[in-house]
């Protein structure tokens, strides 16, 4: 083991003459420790955040939507069946886009109405998961032949529309189209009564406030769009890898599709995590980057305090390189003790964050993760390796490079000068 290594330690662990220097190298320790331990518990609960939103938007959208250029696609069994041969992809089913009203006597609501096929669409999203009343069964068109008067199509809609609707299910809803019928008198709205056969949740508000599911033939048969549906959706076996996918559909398809993955559709809101992630990972980096100057500190007194044991050692034939080494070697073990502890706790506290908040919450009566408000049934921690590394490594870098302009200066010290006074 190098004499150096031994001789640091060694200044670790000497008394000193001044415990002013030992709370000081505490504090530094403490710093880089609580630096450590705030940026992996912030880093994993924007993570956690970051793919409960991801498997949210996943759970309502397709990985990938092909649509037509010039509107709706008329026969679209070949395209999907092509779509189904491209690599990567898993499922494909039709769907129908369009913009309407529900009205319920006084209470009226704008939404998307899309209307899906239930077996394939169970394929690609995960809405038949986020039904909370109902089944997706309900939308299939039946054949009511003979009936006195025939039931009317069902529709589902999200727990939050419901309550903005004072809706529940089996009861019955106008859905209204702003394209509808030309008379002499000018476009007549065109309108038709459906009944409720389900509720979904998916704990996003935007999606449970405004968004209404039907069949695609009661769609198509409502906006007289013949057989055509709006567009294709496709799921496919890697989401990261939906972009490609999308890419080698527009290259390889006639120009007449186009298609436009997840990540593409929401880049703004994931832009935003990713960019405060980043910003949250600078702003904490600074503990670590005060602790550093706590650790300058410590040895800037700690070559003061040495200044004897630094000429003997010159005069013995100890070179300013090695030196220099014993008061690097001193700052990174306070440094790497601290990244240590702040990794442990960190890691302890993201593996059992939804505990501590809940304890929080029942000792001091403050709720302090709503989920009425958040729409989350879990307080989210999702601890990545590669942050965790880069933390560590961070932080060890940090406290390496505090330790060279004060072990530089030790070691330039003149053994003569320096035992003037003694």
């Amino acid at each position: 083991m190098p004499y150096e290594f031994l001789i640091g330690l060694r200044y670790l662990r000497a008394k000193r003459k001044s415990t002013f220097i030992s709370i000081i190298t505490f504090i530094s320790t403490a710093g880089v420790a609580l630096g450590v331990m705030a940026l992996i518990v912030v880093l994993a609960v924007m993570t956690g955040f970051e793919e409960d939103l991801k498997d949210k938007i996943l759970g309502t959208n397709a990985h990938v939507v092909v649509l037509k250029n010039t509107g709706h696609i008329e026969d679209y069994v070949p395209v999907m069946e092509k779509l189904k041969r491209v690599p990567g992809v898993v499922a494909a089913t039709p769907f129908i886009y369009s913009q309407v009203m529900l009205s319920t006597g006084p209470n009226v609501s704008g939404v998307v109405l899309r209307g899906i096929e239930p077996k394939t669409d169970l394929q690609v999203t995960n809405l038949g998961k986020s039904l909370v009343e109902g089944t997706l069964g309900a939308l299939e068109t039946t054949d009511q032949t003979g009936a006195a008067e025939p039931a009317p199509p069902g529709v589902i809609i999200g727990r939050e529309l419901a309550k903005n609707l004072n809706l529940s299910v089996g009861d019955m809803v106008n859905v209204v189209s702003p394209l509808g019928n030309l008379t002499p008198f000018g476009m007549v709205p065109k309108m038709k009564r459906f009944r409720v056969a389900g509720l979904f949740n998916t704990g996003m508000f935007e999606y449970d406030s405004s968004l209404a599911y039907i069949g695609i033939h009661e769609a198509q048969d409502f906006l007289s769009l013949g057989k055509a549906v709006t567009g294709i959706q496709l799921k496919v076996a890697d989401v990261y890898r939906a972009d490609a996918i999308a890419r080698e559909i527009n290259n390889g398809f006639d120009h007449a599709f186009f298609a436009r993955d997840w990540m593409q559709m929401n880049k703004n809101i994931l832009f935003a995590l990713k960019t405060e992630k980043l910003v949250m990972f600078i702003i904490l980096t600074l503990i670590v980057l005060v602790a550093a100057f706590g650790i300058a500190s410590t040895l800037f007194m700690v070559v003061m305090e040495k200044t004897k044991d630094i000429a003997i050692l010159k005069s013995m034939g100890a070179t300013g390189r090695s030196i220099m080494k014993i008061f690097v070697l001193e700052g990174l073990i306070i440094g790497m003790a601290g990244t240590v502890i702040g990794v442990l706790s960190g890691l302890l506290v993201a593996f059992n964050l939804e505990a501590i908040v809940g304890f929080i919450q029942k000792v001091t009566g403050f709720e302090l993760f709503s989920r009425d408000v958040y729409y989350l049934d879990r307080f989210p921690s999702q601890v990545v390796p590669s942050d965790v590394i880069l933390i560590s490594v961070t932080a060890i870098l940090i406290s390496f490079f505090a330790t060279l302009y004060p072990s530089w200066q030790g070691s330039r010290l003149p053994p003569a000068e320096a035992l003037r006074y003694e």
